[in-house]
C-alpha cells in the first residue's frame, strides 16, 4: 500500500463539486471585472523566488520545495503565484500591451510547512494580478474584486483589514525607527527576528513567537512615517472603499509575509478557521517587475487559498449547490432493451442532458436501486412491451407520478420538465 504524502489531500467525488463551486465563483468574478486567465509552470528557476519573494521570508528560508534537475539546474515548485506571473509578464513582453493588464490564475502551490487545518503542503490558490496602474482606484477595485468573490461564496463572517507599508522613500526612515526600537530588545527575541534585524526589520513585525509579539506590540507604526504621496494614496483608497460600500478596519500591524509589498496591503480575516485567520490577502508591489528584470511598472494583486475557503465555508454553514445528479436513469430489461436504453441516453447526452444507463449488466431491480442511490430525478424502464409500443413510462422520483412518453420524444419531455 502506497499512502498519500504528508500534507497533501485527495479530492473525492463527494467533495469535488464544492471545489468546482469555488472555482466557478472565481471565474465569474474575474469575468465581471474583465480579468483574463493566465497559466504558468508549476516549477520555476529557484532564483525567481529568491529575488521575487525575498530571502528574509519564511517561504524562502524554510518552506520551498527546491531540487536540482538532471541538468544541474536549481528548480523550485512554486510556493505562491505572483512571482511566476511577473516573470511571464516580463518574458513575453506584455508591458507593450494596453495597460492595465488584468490577469488571474487558479493554481497549485507548494510549501514545506507543518500541516494544519486549511493549510497543506500542496495547496491551491485563486489569484489576481494587475499590471501598469498606480492609482488608488486600482487598489480599491482589486479589494472590491476580492470582496465580491467572497460574497459570491456566501462568506460573510470576515473582516477586511487594510494598511499601508509605504514606499522605498518612507520605508527607509521607518526601518531606521524600527532598528532603534528593537536594538535594546534583540537578545530577548528569536533567532529569526535577530537575522531579520539588519536585512529587513519590517518583517520582525510579522513574527508569530509570543515573546517577540509582546515586544513588537509597542513598536513604531508605519502609518506615522508615511511620506506625503503614500499618505495621500492610502487616504484615497479608504474613501473609495467607503464609496463602494466595502467595510474595513485599519490595522497598522499588517505587513504581509512576502518582501515585495509596497503601499496598500490587506487581509480578509476570519475567526472561524483557527489561529491562522487570513482567507484572502494581497497588496501593491510596485517594485517587483523592475527587481525581476523588467521596466519599472506598478502592480497589485491578491490570492485566496481554496482549501482555507472550503474549510471556512463548511465551518460557517455556507451553502453549496447540490451535488451533480443524473436527470434521468434509463433501465433496460435484456440485451435488446439495454441497447435501446444506451441509444436513448447517448442522444440525451448529445443534447446536454445528464443521463445514465446500466454499465454493470445488473438486473432491473438492481438498476432501479442504483438509480435511487444516484439521486436520479426521473427513471424510465424499457421492456419488450415498451419497445413494441415505442412508449415508456417516465417516473418522477420525488413526486411518484408517471407519464407515458414516446421513446423518440424523451428529450422534448425532459426539456419541458427542466423549465
Amino acid at each position: 500500500m502506497i499512502n498519500i504524502p504528508k500534507g497533501t489531500k485527495d479530492v473525492l467525488p463527494e467533495l469535488s463539486y464544492k471545489w468546482r463551486f469555488i472555482e466557478n465563483a472565481a471565474r465569474e468574478t474575474a469575468e465581471i471585472f474583465n480579468i483574463n486567465e493566465v497559466r504558468t509552470p508549476v516549477f520555476e528557476h529557484t532564483e525567481l523566488f529568491l529575488r521575487g519573494v525575498g530571502e528574509t521570508t519564511d517561504v524562502v528560508n524554510k518552506e520551498m520545495y527546491t531540487f536540482e534537475d538532471k541538468g544541474g539546474r536549481s528548480i523550485t515548485l512554486k510556493p505562491e503565484g505572483t512571482a511566476g506571473v511577473v516573470r511571464m509578464f516580463i518574458e513575453n513582453g506584455l508591458a507593450s500591451t494596453p495597460m492595465p493588464l488584468k490577469t488571474y490564475y487558479i493554481t497549485p502551490c507548494f510549501r514545506y510547512e507543518r500541516p494544519q487545518a486549511g493549510r497543506l503542503r500542496e495547496f491551491h490558490q485563486f489569484g489576481v494580478e494587475v499590471f501598469g496602474a498606480k492609482s488608488a482606484e486600482t487598489d480599491a477595485e482589486i479589494i472590491f474584486a476580492a470582496s465580491t468573490f467572497l460574497n459570491k461564496l456566501g462568506v460573510s463572517k470576515t473582516e477586511l483589514q487594510i494598511n499601508s507599508i509605504g514606499c522605498r522613500i518612507c520605508r527607509a526612515e521607518y526601518n531606521k525607527a524600527l532598528k532603534d526600537y528593537f536594538r535594546p530588545h534583540l537578545e530577548k527575541m528569536c533567532a529569526t527576528c535577530r537575522a531579520r534585524f539588519d536585512k529587513n526589520p519590517l518583517r520582525m513585525l510579522d513574527c508569530k513567537e509570543e515573546d517577540c509579539k509582546k515586544i513588537t506590540a509597542n513598536a513604531p507604526k508605519i502609518l506615522d512615517y508615511l511620506c506625503g504621496d503614500c499618505k495621500t494614496h492610502f487616504e484615497k483608497v479608504k474613501r473609495l472603499l467607503t464609496a463602494q460600500g466595502v467595510k474595513y478596519v485599519v490595522n497598522p500591524r499588517i505587513v504581509r509575509g512576502l518582501d515585495y509589498y509596497t503601499k496598500t496591503v490587506f487581509e480578509f480575516i476570519s475567526t472561524d478557521i483557527g489561529a491562522q485567520g487570513a482567507v484572502c490577502a494581497g497588496g501593491r508591489y510596485d517594485n517587483l517587475v523592475e527587481e525581476l528584470g523588467g521596466a519599472a511598472l506598478p502592480a497589485i494583486g491578491f490570492a485566496a487559498g481554496i482549501e482555507r475557503l472550503l474549510l471556512l465555508m463548511e465551518n460557517t454553514g455556507a451553502s453549496f449547490p447540490a451535488a451533480q445528479k443524473p436527470l434521468i436513469y434509463v433501465a433496460g430489461m435484456d440485451d435488446i432493451t439495454r441497447a435501446k436504453a444506451f441509444e436513448i441516453v447517448a442522444e440525451l447526452r448529445l443534447n446536454g442532458i445528464n443521463a445514465e444507463a446500466d454499465l454493470m449488466e445488473r438486473s432491473v431491480k438492481a438498476q432501479l436501486k442504483y438509480a435511487d442511490k444516484s439521486g436520479a430525478h426521473y427513471v424510465a424502464v424499457i421492456g419488450g412491451n415498451e419497445l413494441a409500443a415505442n412508449t415508456v413510462n417516465i417516473k418522477n422520483m420525488a413526486e411518484g407520478t408517471q407519464t407515458a412518453v414516446n421513446l423518440n420524444e424523451i428529450y422534448s419531455y425532459l426539456k419541458e420538465e427542466k423549465k
